[in-house]
């Protein structure tokens, strides 16, 4: 029988160190101290071998703070001839935030979609485009909240993001990423808000539909993005 397959994320470090004590110490607290709870989602790597670039699960965070991002990406930089790496990294709540954010640090766009089998599929048109925008224009965007929910079979992650142009029509939008672990798939949908108190205000009762987002500038960018986590890393419960 073979061995399961490992999908820790190799980062390609053997023979480098940390370029001080500060990236050492950071990138163990943030990074590999998680390390054997870690599912690699997609991955790509220069041909120079200078640059990595992961989009992560942790699935240690689901029994930390109730809600956190559970997803990483992560940028590696080694000086090959030091034989020395840094890196960056943000914990963001949805895979395709996670993508725009490697795209913005140079990782090619077609280069880091999440393979098939690494979660569930968008269950609609909608939620392919919509995945797609958010890989192009998400650098448009701040993160105000998030909150992933993993404690049942129908998985939601919702998102609160302000637009960065204060010209924007409805700059606050909520995102909502609704999985089905029965037939494997999932919905993302998106609302516009003129101001944070109303979007705070729907996140907090939803009892209508999203009401719709303003348009958008759209920069197509890469594969169609999938879910923030594979069904079989998310949590059953705290």
């Amino acid at each position: 029988m073979n061995a399961a397959t490992d999908y820790r994320p190799d980062f390609r470090l053997d023979g480098f160190e940390p370029v001080n004590d500060a990236v050492e110490e950071a990138f163990w607290s943030h990074i590999d101290s998680d390390r054997d709870s870690m599912t690699t989602l997609a991955s790509h790597h220069s041909p120079n071998g200078r640059h990595s670039f992961y989009v992560i699960h942790n699935g240690a965070v689901t029994w930390g703070i109730p809600g956190q991002p559970q997803l990483v990406a992560l940028r590696l930089e080694r000086d090959n001839a030091a034989a020395t790496f840094s890196f960056e990294h943000a914990e963001l709540p949805l895979a395709a935030m996670a993508q725009s954010w490697l795209i913005k640090r140079g990782c090619p766009a077609e280069a880091i979609g999440l393979p098939p089998g690494m979660g569930t599929d968008p269950a609609d048109t909608a939620t392919v485009a919509l995945q797609q925008r958010l890989m192009g224009d998400g650098d448009h965007f701040a993160l105000i909240h998030s909150y992933t929910d993993d404690t049942s079979s129908k998985p939601e992650t919702t998102v609160l993001l302000r637009a960065l142009d204060g010209r924007v029509e409805k700059p606050f939008r909520v995102l909502l990423e609704q999985a089905d672990l029965d037939t494997f798939t999932h919905t993302l949908r998106e609302g516009g808000f003129e101001s944070y108190e109303a979007a705070t205000s729907w996140m907090d009762n939803r009892s209508s539909p999203l009401p719709p987002a303003a348009p958008s500038t759209v920069r197509t960018a890469g594969p169609v993005a999938r879910p923030a986590a594979p069904p079989q890393v998310r949590g059953r419960g705290r």
